[in-house]
């Protein structure tokens, strides 16, 4: 199977219809080797240098979204209005470079254990994901 065929199957199993605009928006974020940590903003961005056809950035929002509800891209919440949204959905943590905003994955075994001790009554954690902030040592 192509990259291509995975590509129309991903959007397919997510209810999108596989445009051409949606399969080069699939081919820059899963075509790679390694993680993709972007913002819608930055999407678009690297989408209109790369593209001799416009993709409107409501097709860039709401295929990213749609892909992230069925489970193929994660969301990293930053702070109320920054979004970056991952292609490696496994349980991991990540640095977050202040000076670059650039978001750096670390796997578990680069955390140690973490031990909560507040509960909240009729909820239990589903997951604990640490994200650690860096800036440049001056």
């Amino acid at each position: 199977m192509s990259n291509n065929d995975i590509f129309v199957e991903k959007l397919r199993s997510s209810g999108l219809r596989p445009t051409k605009q949606r399969i080069e928006i699939c081919k820059l974020l899963f075509d790679r080797e390694n993680t993709f940590h972007f913002t819608i903003n930055d999407l678009n961005n690297i989408l209109n240098k790369k593209n001799i056809e416009k993709i409107s950035l409501a097709t860039i929002y709401n295929t990213v979204h749609t892909l992230k509800k069925k489970g193929y891209l994660k969301e990293i919440p930053m702070n109320c209005n920054q979004i970056y949204f991952d292609t490696n959905t496994s349980h991991h943590h990540h640095f977050f470079d202040l000076s670059t905003n650039q978001l750096l994955d670390m796997k578990d075994s680069d955390v140690g254990n973490i031990i909560i001790k507040k509960k909240i009554p009729g909820k239990k954690i589903k997951s604990i994901e640490v994200l650690v902030k860096i800036a440049n040592n001056n």
